[in-house]
Parts: C-alpha cells; sequence; structure tokens
C-alpha cells in the first residue's frame, strides 16, 4: 500500500523552522519511562478508589498481531483509560488463550514442539503489545498453557464432576475428517468445521460433556438482564441457539415392543392429525425397531443408514431436498384414538432433536406433507384455518354426524392436492372434544387429558446442546480423570493436580482418530487413587473454550497457586464491566462463560450470574472491501503500518474510522492525516508560554468556551463509545486553538494553556505516547494517564450570542450576531435594519417574512 510518507524517515513539518514531531523518538523516549512507573497497576494495597473492570477478549498467539488485534485492543484501552480519568482504580490486565488446534498443527507442520511455536508467538505478541501501549497491569499476565492456569482448568472439571454436571456417554457427535478430532455443535459452521473447513460428519465415540442443557432456562432469561448493554444482535443470537420451544411430551406405545416411545411436540393439539410416525435413522429406536423387521427391510435400513451417516444436518435439514425413508413394518399407536400410524425412518428427523421421534401430522407441517406425498400416506385436516381466532368466539355450527359444519363459501384447501401445509392459525376440527377451540385453548386441553391418562405434560424442548468437551489432540489440558476396571471413573486427588502434558518429544503428534497422549506409555498408566490397582488416564484433552470460559476470574488471582481465584477478590473486582471483542464469539465463547459463572455461583464461588455486564463488538478491518488474506494480496500488516506511521497515528485512525461496530475499510482512512493532526496538537503544547499555575479565568473567553463545551461532552461520548466524534470534536478543538495563537490571542494565554491541558488530557486515550509528551511539555510529571478529568465550567456553556442567518429569497444576505433569547419581533426588526437586507430589497415588495429566533430570518420580496 503506497504512503504519502515514512514519518520515521521523513517527520512532519510545520513550516521552516518549525519543531519536528518525531513519533519514534517520542515512543523510544516514554515506554521505558512507563516500564519503570508502571502505572496501570491495579488493586494495590490502600487505594481507595472505586473500581472499574475493563477486559478484552484475549488473544491467540498464531503470530504477531494483525489489523484486527489493533482496532479491538486499541477500542478496549480507550475504555480503560477513560475509567482511570474518571476516578477509578481500572484492572485492565492481559492473558494469551496458547492452547489448541492451530499451534498443535502448525508444530506437526514444522516439526516442533508446539509449546516451543506458541511461545516464540507469545513474545512476539508481546513485544508488539508494548509498543502499541495499552494500559495493560502486566503484573497479571497469564497463559492458557501454562500448569498454573490449566491445574485450575482441571479443578473446575472436577468441580462440575462432583454435581453431576460433567459427564461420559456414547453418542453420534461431529466429527472433522481433517483434523480427526470431535467438534461441539456450535464449532460446526454450515456443516463444516470452523477451524479448517472441512465437511463434517458423524461419529459414534465415547466422550466427555458438560450438562449445559440443565441450565438452558437460565441462560435464555438472564439475557433480559443485559438488554440495553450487549449488542441486541449477540441477545438474538443466543436466544435463537438455546431456542426453547414450549410443548408437550406424549408417550406412544410401539406394537410388540415393551414401554413408550416420547416424542416431543410442540402442536399436541394436532394429535389427531398425526398419520404416521418418523424416527431418526442414527437413533437407537430406529436401530432396534429395524432389527424386528423382515431380512428386506433390514438391509435396506442398513444401506440408508450408511447414506445417512455420510450427510451433514445441513442437508438433512435443507427442506428442499427430496424426502427419503425405510418403512420399518413396525406401527405405534395413537394415544388419543387409539389409530395404528406406520413408522418410518427418515433422515430429516435428527436423533438429537427432542428425543429423535416424530409425530407426523402431514396436512399441517410441510416437511411432514412433502414426505406423505412422496410415500403416499393419508393427510387429515385438523385445524380449520379459515374459522378466526380472535374477538368474540363464535359458535361452532356442527353437522348431523357431529363435526363443525363448514359453509359452501369457505372450502378448506386439501393440502395433498395443493402440496402446500394449513399452517395458519385457526379452530380445531376432527378432533374429538376439542373441535371448535383456538390453538391455544386446545393444546392446554390436550395436555390436561393426555396428563389424566398418564400419557403426555407439559414440557419444553431447547435446540441447545450439552457442551461437548472431549478433543482428541495433544495441546490442551489434559481431563483428571483415571480410568480404573475395578473403580470405574476415579477423579484425579486435588493434590496431585495438575496434570501436568508430558513432553511432546517422541509423540507422534499426527492425528489419527485417538488422542496422541494415549502412545504416551510412561504418562498414561498410572495406580489408581482408590484402590492402587493398574489403571490408565483419560487422553483426551478439553476442549480450548473450557479455558476462555472462565478466564477473567483467574486475573483477578493471577499469582495465586492455593486457588483458581478468591472469590474476595471476585467480590471487589467481578463481574467485568466492560468487555471488548469481536461478534463471531456471540455464541461459544460467550454462552460458555456464561454458563460456567452461573456453576460457579450454584457452587457459592461467586455472588453474579453473569460474567460481563456491557459488551463492545467491534468490526472487521478490511482491505478494498475485502477481508484481508495473503492469498487475496490485500493484507495489511500491523508491524509495517507501526513503523510507517507510529503507534498513536494508528490509534488514531482506527478510533477516527467510524463507530467500533462498524467495518473499516483500509483504503479509505489516513493515518498521514492522523499524523498530521498529531503533529499540530503537539506543536502547541511547546508553544504555551503561560505557567502551569496560571489563573484560567484570564485567559480569552471564546477559546475557553470551546474548550469547556467539549469538557462537557466527552464523557457522554466516551460512554456511549462514540470515540470518532470525540476524535473529532478534539480535531477542532486543536484547530481552534491554533487559529487563536496565530490571531493574536497568543501563546501566553492563559485560555491556550488550558486548552492543550485539555488535548494532551483527552489525547491520551488515543494517543497515548503523543498525549505524555505534551504533558512533559506543558510541565508536568508523568503519567497524563491518572490525571483526573476535568470539569466544564456551567458559565461557559451558556451561549452569550449565537449567529442569526438573514435571506432575501433564499439567499443569505447578513448574519447577525444577537442574543440567544432574542424574540422573533425583536430579530425581524434587526434583520429589516441591515443595510445588506435593504440594499438586496430594494424597490421590491416584502410579501412574506419568516422568522425561526434566534437562527433564522427569511424574507420573501416581489416585484
Amino acid at each position: 500500500m503506497a504512503h504519502e510518507h515514512d514519518s520515521a524517515t521523513h517527520p512532519d513539518t510545520h513550516a521552516p523552522g518549525a519543531e519536528v514531531f518525531d513519533f519514534a523518538a517520542i515512543q523510544e523516549k516514554w515506554l521505558p519511562v512507563w516500564e519503570e512507573l508502571q502505572p496501570f497497576r491495579a488493586g494495590l494495597e490502600g487505594d481507595t478508589r472505586p473500581r472499574k473492570y475493563v477486559l478484552d477478549m484475549f488473544p491467540y498467539p498464531s503470530g504477531d498481531l494483525h489489523m484486527g488485534h489493533a482496532e479491538a485492543f486499541g477500542f478496549g484501552d480507550i475504555a480503560a483509560r477513560y475509567w482511570r480519568h474518571q476516578g477509578f482504580d481500572v484492572l485492565h490486565p492481559i492473558g494469551w488463550d496458547s492452547f489448541g488446534l492451530p499451534a498443535e498443527n502448525a508444530a506437526i507442520k514444522r516439526g516442533v514442539d508446539p509449546r516451543g511455536w506458541t511461545y516464540d508467538n507469545i513474545a512476539q505478541q508481546k513485544r508488539s503489545f508494548r509498543t502499541y501501549a495499552p494500559s495493560f497491569d502486566w503484573s497479571r499476565e497469564l497463559h492458557t498453557s501454562d500448569p498454573e492456569y490449566y491445574k485450575w482448568n482441571q479443578w473446575l472439571f472436577l468441580e462440575l464432576y462432583k454435581k453431576g454436571i460433567a459427564y461420559r456417554k456414547n453418542g453420534n457427535v461431529n466429527w472433522c475428517p481433517v483434523d480427526l478430532t470431535v467438534l461441539a455443535n456450535e464449532q460446526v459452521v454450515d456443516g463444516h468445521c470452523e477451524r479448517c473447513g472441512a465437511e463434517v460428519t458423524k461419529k459414534a465415540l465415547t466422550q466427555w460433556y458438560f450438562r449445559v442443557t440443565d441450565y438452558a432456562d437460565r441462560l435464555l432469561d438472564d439475557l433480559n438482564q443485559l438488554e440495553g448493554r450487549w449488542p441486541s444482535k449477540v441477545i438474538s443470537m443466543q436466544r435463537n441457539w438455546i431456542g426453547r420451544s414450549r410443548g408437550a411430551d406424549v408417550d406412544f406405545e410401539i406394537e410388540g415392543r415393551e414401554g413408550v416411545v416420547t416424542v416431543f411436540t410442540t402442536r399436541p393439539d394436532t394429535l389427531w392429525g398425526a398419520t404416521f410416525m418418523v424416527v431418526a435413522p442414527d437413533s437407537e429406536l430406529a436401530a432396534e425397531l429395524a432389527a424386528g423387521a423382515s431380512d428386506e427391510v433390514q438391509s435396506r435400513f442398513q444401506e440408508y443408514l450408511g447414506r445417512v451417516k455420510a450427510e451433514t444436518d445441513i442437508e438433512r435439514m435443507n427442506s428442499e431436498r427430496p424426502k427419503t425413508g425405510v418403512f420399518l413394518e413396525r406401527y405405534a399407536v395413537n394415544p388419543v384414538n387409539g389409530e395404528r400410524l406406520p413408522i418410518w425412518a427418515a433422515d430429516y428427523v435428527l436423533a438429537d432433536y427432542g428425543h429423535g421421534a416424530i409425530m407426523a401430522v402431514p396436512a399441517h407441517d410441510q416437511r411432514d406433507l412433502d414426505f406423505a406425498r412422496a410415500f403416499d400416506l393419508p393427510v387429515r385436516v385438523v385445524v380449520d384455518t379459515n374459522a378466526p381466532v380472535t374477538g368474540v368466539i363464535p359458535v361452532i355450527p356442527l353437522d348431523e354426524n357431529g363435526d363443525p359444519y363448514l359453509p359452501d363459501d369457505a372450502p378448506l384447501s386439501d393440502p395433498a392436492e395443493t402440496g402446500l401445509a394449513l399452517a395458519g392459525e385457526g379452530r380445531l376440527m376432527n378432533s374429538g372434544p376439542l373441535d371448535g377451540l383456538s390453538k391455544v385453548n386446545a393444546i392446554t386441553r390436550v395436555i390436561e387429558l393426555l396428563d389424566a391418562k398418564g400419557r403426555g405434560r407439559a414440557t419444553k424442548n431447547y435446540r441447545l446442546r450439552d457442551w461437548l468437551i472431549s478433543r482428541q489432540r495433544y495441546w490442551g489440558t489434559p481431563i483428571p480423570i483415571i480410568h480404573c476396571e475395578a473403580c470405574g471413573e476415579v477423579p484425579v486427588p486435588e493434590d496431585q493436580l495438575p496434570v501436568r502434558l508430558p513432553d511432546a518429544e517422541g509423540l507422534d503428534l499426527r492425528p489419527k482418530g485417538s488422542s496422541p497422549l494415549g502412545a504416551a506409555e510412561d504418562w498414561v498408566n498410572v495406580a489408581c487413587p482408590n484402590c492402587g490397582e493398574p489403571a490408565r488416564r483419560d487422553s483426551d484433552t478439553m476442549d480450548t473454550f473450557v479455558d476462555s470460559s472462565w478466564y477473567y476470574l483467574r486475573y483477578l488471582s493471577a499469582n495465586d497457586d492455593t486457588q483458581a481465584f478468591d472469590p474476595r477478590e471476585a467480590e471487589k473486582w467481578a463481574p467485568v464491566d466492560q468487555y471488548v471483542g469481536g461478534v463471531e464469539h456471540a455464541i461459544l465463547h460467550l454462552l460458555y462463560s456464561r454458563f460456567i459463572t452461573k456453576v460457579l455461583f450454584d457452587r457459592g464461588y461467586v455472588s453474579f450470574t453473569e460474567p460481563f455486564t456491557s459488551l463492545l463488538n467491534q468490526g472487521m478491518v478490511l482491505m478494498d472491501g475485502s477481508k484481508m488474506s495473503k492469498s487475496k494480496g490485500n493484507l495489511v500488516e500491523f508491524a509495517s503500518e507501526l513503523a510507517a506511521h507510529g503507534t498513536d497515528a494508528l490509534r488514531v485512525t482506527l478510533a477516527f474510522a467510524g463507530p467500533p461496530e462498524d467495518d473499516i475499510d483500509w483504503a479509505d482512512v489516513s493515518p498521514t492525516g492522523a499524523a498530521k493532526f498529531l503533529a499540530r496538537a503537539w506543536r502547541i503544547s511547546g508553544e504555551v508560554s503561560s505557567s502551569p499555575d496560571v489563573e484560567w479565568k484570564t485567559g480569552d473567553r471564546a477559546l475557553r468556551r470551546i474548550t469547556h463545551r467539549l469538557l462537557a461532552d466527552a464523557a457522554g461520548l466516551a460512554e456511549a463509545h462514540k470515540f470518532n466524534v470525540l476524535v473529532a470534536r478534539l480535531m477542532e478543538l486543536v484547530n481552534a486553538t491554533r487559529k487563536a495563537i496565530d490571531s493574536g490571542v497568543g501563546p501566553a494565554d492563559a485560555a491556550v494553556r488550558e486548552s492543550a491541558e485539555v488535548t494532551a488530557m483527552m489525547l491520551d486515550l488515543f494517543a497515548p505516547y503523543t498525549a505524555e509528551d505534551m504533558w512533559a511539555r506543558l510541565g508536568y510529571e508523568p503519567s497524563v494517564a491518572l490525571v483526573p478529568w476535568r470539569k466544564a465550567d456551567p458559565s461557559l456553556l451558556v451561549e452569550e450570542s449565537v449567529t442569526a442567518v438573514v435571506q432575501v429569497n433564499g439567499k443569505v444576505r447578513d448574519r447577525l450576531e444577537i442574543s440567544p433569547k432574542i424574540s422573533a419581533e425583536e430579530l425581524e426588526a434587526l434583520a429589516r435594519a441591515s443595510d445588506a437586507v435593504k440594499r438586496s430589497i430594494g424597490d421590491s415588495e416584502i410579501v412574506n417574512v419568516i422568522v425561526r429566533a434566534p437562527r433564522l430570518v427569511n424574507i420573501a420580496t416581489r416585484g
């Protein structure tokens, strides 16, 4: 990308003989000072300021920082610096999300230990962070791949295991054929692995889960606490992912089989319209039912099952696909009318939805109708969608058979003929005791009937599934369970934590479907803690989202080796006041963090139920309208931009580009322009010749009014995350100060010093090096980052005069400086008396005068 200049080589100049704004020298000057002062340490003994916790989603060390990091951490730092200026003790920590597949895959590709690759990248990112100057409390730095951290992952796992929230079961899981590991539902995007893009398949495995579904209602209902504090888009995404639906569990008997099959339905009122049952082909029930069928059906079923296992859930749920299935030669019994319902295995039903079986009501469900038409199955209408459902409930006339009478002028269409299900509201028909009832009343009534017979009950269902945490890879937290033939699953005693990863040397880390840890014989073979007999460690590692689900609490006690976090520190600091990160984590990370927080609340470790009070999502940094990538040739490198323009110009550019949540196209912004603005501000600080103890009230009133209007507005802009507007207002102040100096107010005027000091203080949010250097040039000790925010003088906020525009026939003829309290009559008289207006009117006739006091007079003339 071409730049107007490289300011490290060609420093910005103002005029011949002007001071040179050399960002590289300024950075080199102040970085070691901050290193020594450590001004951003939080929670020091004796600090009585109120507290704020500002947190950025911690980075993954896949290489050096990139432009997305520059944006996200820039916004988080603006918030942290702002609250310090407001008098708060601000905790703003940093760490690295350093376990995970990318590191392991990169290490395999390079033939190195994942540790070396990971920690080398952390060192590089740390160097870049130091230069970029976020106001981190470096004393709390953490890495999730340190045993000192993942020890507490294992402690957390055991806490959940004690309460039955962590459990192991066999089931069909999402399997990535490239990374050869399982994936949680949330890590499958449009049927593909979110990491490598491979098409995900299903595989039967015994895996570890967290029982997040036990918290589904709380996860959903507690979103109400976050309304107005989190982006509405994120709240909607969470609600949709949890996907609560209310309905009934209905028990169907299967002919020739003991026990019942339970079906969840949101429309139990349509039970009289059920004409067949569908079970998921890959469910245990389907296998059981098929086993009792003829050899021919068993053969067809096995062939069909093989095809289904090769399909993704996305493909199976595609409503446009032709319906396929196998009749299992078995029948269910409808509990409300005793009808025999043929049972089919069909791929449009998923094994993990409800109970893996549905009652099919083809007249009122499009997928069921498509299936019924494909296999010539009965279609029975049980909802009169022509009947009114609002207002006064009408009397439904009945015919001689006791069925609802339909007038000739309102015939119901036949879904079997039209191919369109009747999905609208209406009143029940062909449904025995429900006839004539609206849907809501019918659902209530049929649940009462089912409950009385012991055949059903009201219930809820969720899209949310339990969190699958097992991973068949090396670079992760070992699961602290030992498997003993005699004792079964045995938790590792807490005093034996952490269960450390063995060295990678000698292990084949290449993915092969089982964890490489299983081959570490010296590590995996241990004595059972209960009976002392030979046993084996669990060789799977945890999903890295476990690491990030509670890391915000570890920062509170980052150097405490006796506990995961001190509950007293959590009481002081948590929950996080301001969380900053990408919307791509709207479901995975945020949902899991909310879940773990609620578990810890239930266990008495924290006193709150939501981890992040306020959430700010930043947009993406694009280039020429596209996501940056090496393959597209549009990659803008963070390091090169930093070298070319300096930290402050980069940070100001990102803050000024637009609202934080909007995408930024780097082709449309100007770090060179930002550098010129900073140079103008910096030069003013060097020109100020008054002393720091000058009396402000003696300064130029016009410039002071501009300064104090910004002071009055800045807090609201910062807290509303309108950082771009705040930068624009700072630019206006700098320009006004420059104009005042150049027009005769002079650098010795108290208003010039006041403006320069306010500029330095506010500029600290966006350009910390420039702000610190300005502060020193103005005669103060570091650090400007700790200076209390100045208060606006109310007397300077009252407008002493405003400019009224006077138009004649729509053209501006004069501008009048008048009192903001002037009456319309007085303003009109002044306008008519203006010499410029008189000349414009001449001999013409005034036909109309519009006055909008105190801003506008418009005179219309004729002739």
